[in-house]
């Protein structure tokens, strides 16, 4: 049997074609490639970005700042002794970036003006550690990348 120059063409895309059909069904059912981009609410968050940004900037004039702290142990959030008191409400936010099943938050809760989570809360690779509190009637906001 002779193949001419059309019907080897005509192999050659049908064959393109099954490779990538191929990849793409592979993507779509492997869980091992499952990455979320982008937060579940992502349109009220932006709604609020003007507040997060206050909320920064009041951190920012802060005259002392809290400090994330990172160990084998886990991670350690030390309030100045002064601004722990003056604390009303907050929370701490992990946000993994390529598995949202994995992001999960926290109130803020102080022993001596620290907040600790221990590595077996936290799996390891990078996260966007964020830290939301009110004080004296104001928002604060600081954030932060770790590699756990």
């Amino acid at each position: 049997m002779k193949i001419n120059w059309g019907t080897g063409i005509v192999i050659a895309i049908g064959l393109f074609m099954a490779f990538i059909l191929y990849f793409v069904i592979t993507m779509m059912t492997n869980s091992d490639y499952d990455h979320d981009l982008v937060i579940e609410d992502y349109y009220k968050q932006e709604i609020g970005f003007q507040d997060e940004l206050d909320a920064r900037n009041n951190a920012a004039q802060l005259e002392k700042n809290i400090r994330i702290e990172q160990s084998p142990e886990g991670v350690k959030i030390v309030f100045p002794k002064e601004y722990a008191e003056q604390v009303t409400e907050g929370k701490v936010m992990f946000y993994r970036v390529n598995q949202k099943k994995l992001d999960f938050e926290k109130p803020l809760s102080f022993t001596e003006n620290t907040m600790f989570i221990p590595a077996g809360e936290i799996v390891s690779g990078r996260w966007d550690l964020s830290v939301y509190w009110n004080m004296n009637g104001e928002d604060y906001t600081v954030k932060e990348k770790i590699n756990f």
